[in-house]
């Protein structure tokens, strides 16, 4: 065991402030950065949107408010989970962000072709067009920046 006064290998991952016991390399660097936050931020905004809407109009649109909670999970799973390192955090990642996609594509194509099943709009109604189209795009940022990062994939 080392103590507190010999130095640390240049370039280990105590030096360069990761955890010591974390397992593979953090996506957080970079572009992952942004996408994190951006996810972060979504996570945030679903949240406070869905409990809003559940507190004080559940009746209106069970339906849509259900939806924008499961929502507000996805992203604060997906936040958290992209933000760490190791294999687990990956997988992890990856089934939330896909996850995210398959509700992004189901919700918006019902609430297009039958918006009478939206009442009220959801974080995912409309492929997300009013939030700009944000979270059609962003699972798929997610998934490549996922897959240009996976465990095990040599540095470029």
């Amino acid at each position: 065991m080392r103590n507190r006064h010999e130095a640390t290998p240049p370039g280990s991952r105590a030096q360069q402030g990761a955890p010591s016991g974390a397992a593979g390399t953090s996506r957080a660097t970079g572009p992952g950065r942004l996408l994190i936050a951006v996810y972060g931020v979504f996570a945030l905004a679903a949240t406070a949107r869905a409990s809003f809407q559940i507190a004080t109009k559940f009746g209106e649109a069970p339906l849509a408010y259900i939806l924008s909670a499961v929502a507000a999970v996805v992203y604060i799973v997906a936040t958290v989970s992209l933000a760490r390192a190791g294999a687990r955090a990956y997988r992890v990642s990856v089934v939330a962000v896909t996850i995210e996609l398959v509700g992004v594509v189901a919700v918006g194509l019902l609430s297009v072709f039958d918006a009478q099943a939206f009442p009220s709009e959801t974080v995912w109604s409309a492929f997300g067009r009013g939030y700009g189209f944000v979270p059609l795009i962003l699972p798929i940022l997610g998934l490549l920046w996922l897959r240009r990062n996976r465990p095990g994939r040599p540095r470029d």
